[in-house]
């Protein structure tokens, strides 16, 4: 099965982009789209990250940090966005999925109530 990366790219980008006004745009290119938060860390002067998305070599990475810190918002999520999951924080994908996306697109946002909550947006 052929997969084309730059079309998964380009249906999980807006999920994050909707947030942008919450966040601040840390890299805007082609192939990656990262948001970090207002916070600054004490120990090391950079901003905390809230996620983003990128093209790699064999899949595209959609990272949320909220997950990480906050690992109850992965309470009841699918088993198959859960099979996607890639360490703490990072989902993989190698081919567009409307469900998934959507069920992603609902855990960034519950993300960012949580950091706003904290403060960090």
């Amino acid at each position: 099965m052929a997969h084309d990366l730059p079309a998964v790219f380009h249906l999980l980008r807006p999920l994050y982009e909707a947030h942008a006004h919450k966040c601040i745009v840390l890299r805007d290119d082609p192939d990656a789209y990262t948001l970090t938060t207002h916070e600054v860390r004490a120990r090391d002067g950079y901003r905390t990250g809230f996620g983003g998305v990128e093209i790699r070599k064999a899949y595209v990475s959609a990272h949320l940090m909220p997950v990480y810190v906050h690992p109850d918002l992965l309470e009841g999520i699918s088993p198959a966005l859960k099979k996607r999951m890639q360490g703490k924080s990072c989902f993989n994908f190698k081919t567009p999925d409307t469900a998934l996306f959507a069920e992603l697109a609902g855990l960034i946002a519950a993300g960012i109530v949580r950091f706003e909550a904290d403060g960090r947006l």
